[in-house]
């Protein structure tokens, strides 16, 4: 299987990604966990790309798919994946249609997982993340043992920047602004699914592998 997994920030796209893959032996790939990789490292597109990401705007689409295209160019094409949180735009998604056109690779499917801002914003707003290990801990859903303190390593907890409330309201007018119009373009593509993002992890897993039931079956 070949997928795409899109949403608002805090829907849980990271979770679910993560889970689908180890459950069906997919490649999770996520566009944010390669720019982060980039800031740590200094070099250019992680400078570039952390002065965007700091105030809560999409890095350039030009930079997002030289970084995807490297990163395909490293993967075995017979097996699976799944983008998580990207393309976020439709010049981004078109960009990714020549790429893999290219690479003759099939998408198979976008899933589109939904809910509501006030539910996003208590998510997003109450996680920190681990200065060690960088563990992303709820202070909601799973707080802490030790407060301020890692559960994994005890390292000291700390607030992103984009996990700030008035860079997460960005965040969200940003989505809807620029990255809803997706839906439009993956569902003309008959490539669209749409699926709630409320509920526990396992129930929004349950409700997409249902979804994928056919894909899933053809293993």
């Amino acid at each position: 299987m070949r997928l795409i997994l899109l949403g608002p920030p805090g829907i849980g796209k990271g979770t679910q990604a993560k889970l689908l893959c180890k459950r069906h032996s997919l490649i999770h790939l996520s566009t944010g966990d390669m720019l982060r990789s980039a800031i740590e490292e200094k070099n250019e597109l992680g400078r570039t790309a952390e002065s965007y990401i700091n105030i809560g705007k999409l890095v350039p689409d030009d930079l997002v798919l030289n970084m995807v295209e490297e990163k395909l160019d490293t993967l075995n094409n017979n097996r699976g994946f799944i983008f998580d949180g990207f393309p976020r735009t439709v010049p981004q998604a078109t960009g990714f249609k020549e790429l893999v056109n290219e690479m003759r690779l099939n998408l198979d499917k976008v899933l589109a997982i939904n809910g509501d801002n006030s539910t996003l914003l208590k998510r997003l707003s109450s996680r920190r993340t681990c200065i060690k290990c960088e563990r992303i801990t709820n202070l909601l859903f799973s707080p802490p043992k030790v407060s301020g303190k890692c559960d994994k390593c005890s390292g000291d907890l700390f607030q992103r920047d984009d996990d700030k409330e008035d860079v997460i309201i960005k965040r969200l007018e940003i989505y809807k602004m620029q990255t809803e119009p997706l839906l439009d373009y993956y569902y003309h593509e008959s490539l669209l699914l749409k699926i709630s993002g409320l509920g526990s992890i396992d129930s929004v897993t349950k409700r997409i592998e249902n979804e994928l039931y056919d894909l899933i079956k053809e293993k």
